[in-house]
């Protein structure tokens, strides 16, 4: 079978290389085009990218796939599949159903729930206690189409969004590989969505970071884990914005006001408007690098009583 992959960065990365080491033939790859990143600027290649040089794969990188070249290209490939994980652009109906078999996306959240750019931070903000990834065939809506293949894992108290990020990425590789297998075989048992059970995941903006502690300390410690490695809450400590990286819910108890630390030792125990506290465990100042709180007490004094901020 002549596959097409569409698909841009980490996350998209095991699930080529899956198709790989299965033995599927693989006869080009389309990614986003070379972006500059650093300091220097310097232009930088996607992950997949880089994956599909190291595997001597075709790289195709059209600024868009609205174009009449984008469809010449995959008409020359003549694949039989094409299959798009986070690839990062809007696929027009001919590109779609080119392909004999048209093509199928993996989509990290358990579908209908979560469709859209950003279903694992919002799995973690909204405090789910499950996420996954479904396999399904690619309409024009918004990860509307038929579903194939489902596999779940569990979301535990501190994981952040980074860290289900990479278990979705490798369990995504496992669905892909068994989807693949089973329209080999003639298996697959499309089911459409339910759209009375579809919520929407949209794209994470910096307005989010600002934390409000006057929610409960659960929707807090959410929103911290949600929002790490990107874009980061962030706060005001007197008078200067940090970002919090990462927190756990607190056994501390105190009458204090929302915001107020109540305790500094070893972590910074915030009050939230449930009465109930976080501990804030790795921090960073505007300009430096991240640390744990444990280390960034050992340089700075933070007196007890003092309100974290919005900011």
């Amino acid at each position: 079978m002549r596959i097409v992959f569409m698909g841009t960065p980490e996350f998209s990365v095991p699930c080529l290389e899956r198709l790989v080491s299965d033995g599927e033939e693989v006869v080009g790859v389309f990614t986003q085009p070379d972006k500059p990143k650093g300091r220097g600027y310097e232009m930088a290649f996607s992950p997949v990218k880089e994956c599909a040089i190291k595997h001597n794969i075709p790289v195709f990188q059209p600024k868009s796939m609205k174009t009449g070249e984008a469809l010449e290209i995959l008409k020359q490939l003549n694949p039989d599949l094409s299959i798009v994980v986070a690839y990062g652009k809007i696929l027009p109906a001919d590109v779609l159903y080119a392909p004999k078999y048209n093509s199928i996306n993996i989509h990290a959240s358990l579908l209908p729930r979560y469709r859209g750019s950003a279903p694992i931070q919002w799995c973690v903000i909204n405090g789910e206690k499950e996420s996954g990834v479904t396999s399904m065939l690619m309409d024009e809506g918004v990860d509307t189409g038929d579903m194939l293949i489902k596999d779940s894992v569990e979301i535990t108290e501190n994981m952040t969004a980074g860290e289900l990020h990479d278990k979705l990425s490798e369990l995504g590789a496992e669905v892909l590989s068994k989807t693949v297998r089973a329209l080999k075989n003639g298996e697959l048992k499309p089911v459409k969505q339910n759209d009375d059970e579809s919520c929407y995941a949209p794209m994470l903006t910096k307005e989010l970071c600002p934390v409000d502690f006057t929610k409960s300390a659960q929707v807090v410690h959410n929103s911290i884990r949600g929002l790490s490695p990107w874009p980061v809450a962030t706060a005001v400590l007197d008078g200067k914005k940090v970002k919090i990286h990462s927190s756990v819910l607190s056994q501390f108890t105190s009458q204090a006001q929302a915001g107020e630390i109540v305790r500094a030792d070893g972590a910074l125990t915030v009050m939230c408007g449930d009465g109930k506290c976080v501990d804030i465990t790795e921090i960073q100042l505007e300009g430096k690098k991240k640390m744990s709180v444990k280390d960034f007490l050992l340089g700075h004094k933070v007196e007890i009583g003092t309100i974290m901020e919005r900011g």
